[in-house]
């Protein structure tokens, strides 16, 4: 299990994160000047009330939101990792996804926070740090 202060660890750590409140749900969120790549997400009434009309209900812990590159990529995530990883309605035909924090490692946690940067980072800013520790 992570807890939400190794998000923000993780999260900060990368170049040119901040950390803000978010807009909508006044929970914390890490963006970059193009726009968020994770936030905080709690259940909202329709959330829950759309939920439990599929018979399936939000998880009783802290749940992260994070972009990802494409609905492709959502789909092969959400497919290969249904214990920790979800979606709900809201999130239909949106490139993103939602993580249960209570069920996730924290290496894990960390390659999909950096994955979500990466969708949001400037390009040479990607490619410096990707080269950086050799990915590149």
């Amino acid at each position: 299990m992570v807890s939400i202060e190794d998000v923000r660890t993780i999260a900060l750590a990368l170049p040119g994160a901040e950390e803000s409140v978010s807009g909508h749900t006044g929970e914390a969120a890490w963006r970059l000047r193009s726009g968020q790549f994770a936030w905080l997400r709690g259940p909202s009434a329709t959330d829950l009330r759309q939920l439990s009309e599929l018979g399936r209900e939000w998880p009783a812990g802290p749940v992260l939101a994070v972009r990802v590159a494409d609905l492709e990529e959502k789909e092969a995530l959400l497919a290969a990792e249904p214990d920790v990883l979800f979606t709900i309605p809201h999130f239909d035909g949106y490139p993103g996804l939602l993580v249960r924090l209570d069920g996730i490692e924290r290496d894990r946690l960390e390659e999909i926070v950096t994955d979500a940067w990466l969708v949001r980072a400037p390009a040479k800013v990607a490619k410096e740090w990707l080269e950086a520790r050799g990915w590149g």
